[in-house]
């Protein structure tokens, strides 16, 4: 999660940054929007560690970025708005470089370069790709070590709709497994479909802020659709008793079954959310309605039993237990 808490920043003698609370949970995807002279990247200065904020509190999966430099270059992951790659090695050099500067297996560079698209590319010179192939490959630089954070500087410039298309969908995948992501952008473009909340930032401050979701949900219809061999079923969401991410796309599960949808985890929350659902673990979307209780094993380890007639368990993260406990006040 990333969380600012009363963050001021004072330059020469004037108030940068002031932004009294700001919070993107895991799983979420968000945007601070601005031009040049808004603060964004004053701000971006600031959740990157390279400047120490005069006032408040800024924690990226509970780490101090400016204090505790080399937990947070462990859990968080950046793209920055120059690709900062060395443009006369190949791609795939590249990202080997990464790999020991991190101490991560080579095969890691291969998988990666894979997951953005550039596996026909690995030879190729960074100077001599087209600049939205570069711009893969910074994302993928930046989840060469499967950060827990993103944060994205305009991670769409100069891409081309295919390049656009793919990052989109690695993002979301990112945020189905449970990452917190933050865009830095100058405006909106590519964002309104992509985030949960947009941020509006005006000489330093927050002006203005919105959910697309919730826009996107008024046109949404109340059932879900679910491919079938030959059909699509429309299952009412009262119904599914959970549903969870796997190869790419989420499943229902129902009393009658499993059913497999076209949509990620994340696009199915957002459908979900007002008929009670409720983000349980990384994997895990759940309806409220269906659990019985509320089991804390250990410490750090939850489970919700389901009313089902199989009894059946799903995980439930720390984070999320507490984020669950304070919703429902007990």
């Amino acid at each position: 999660m990333i969380q600012l808490e009363g963050v001021q920043k004072v330059l020469g003698g004037k108030t940068a940054i002031d932004i009294p609370t700001l919070r993107v949970a895991a799983g979420a995807i968000a945007a601070v929007v601005g031009p040049v002279d808004s603060g964004r990247e004053v701000l971006f200065e600031l959740l990157t560690g390279r400047s120490r904020p005069t006032a408040g509190e800024i924690l990226l999966d509970g780490v101090d970025p400016f204090a505790d430099r080399e937990c947070f270059g462990r859990r968080v992951g950046i793209v920055f708005s120059e690709a900062n790659l060395y443009t006369r090695q190949s791609a795939l050099s590249n990202l080997k470089f990464y790999c020991r500067l991190r101490r991560l297996p080579l095969s890691r560079a291969t998988e990666v370069l894979a997951r953005v698209g550039l596996a026909d590319q690995a030879e190729t010179r960074v100077g001599d790709l087209p600049s939205s192939l570069v711009r893969r490959l910074a994302f993928g630089r930046a989840i060469l070590h499967e950060p827990r954070v993103l944060l994205l500087a305009d991670p769409f410039a100069q891409c081309d709709e295919a390049s656009i298309s793919l990052l989109r969908g690695l993002m979301h995948k990112w945020a189905d497994e449970g990452a917190a992501l933050l865009h830095l952008s100058k405006d909106a473009a590519n964002l309104d479909s992509l985030c949960d909340t947009v941020y509006h930032l005006e000489q330093g401050r927050v002006a203005d802020m919105y959910r697309p979701v919730e826009e996107r949900r008024s046109a949404l219809p109340f059932m879900i659709p679910a491919k079938m061999a030959d059909t699509v079923a429309l299952v009412n969401p009262a119904d599914i008793l959970y549903a969870v991410a796997q190869d790419d796309r989420a499943y229902l599960h129902t009393k009658e079954g499993q059913l497999p949808t076209q949509f990620t985890l994340t696009e199915l929350e957002q459908r979900l959310i007002p008929s009670g659902f409720f983000r349980a673990h990384r994997g895990y979307l759940v309806n409220l309605q269906h659990v019985r209780e509320v089991i804390p094993y250990t410490r750090n380890s939850f489970t919700l039993r389901l009313k089902d007639p199989a009894d059946t368990e799903i995980p439930l993260s720390k984070s999320s237990a507490a984020e669950l406990r304070k919703l429902l006040g007990y």
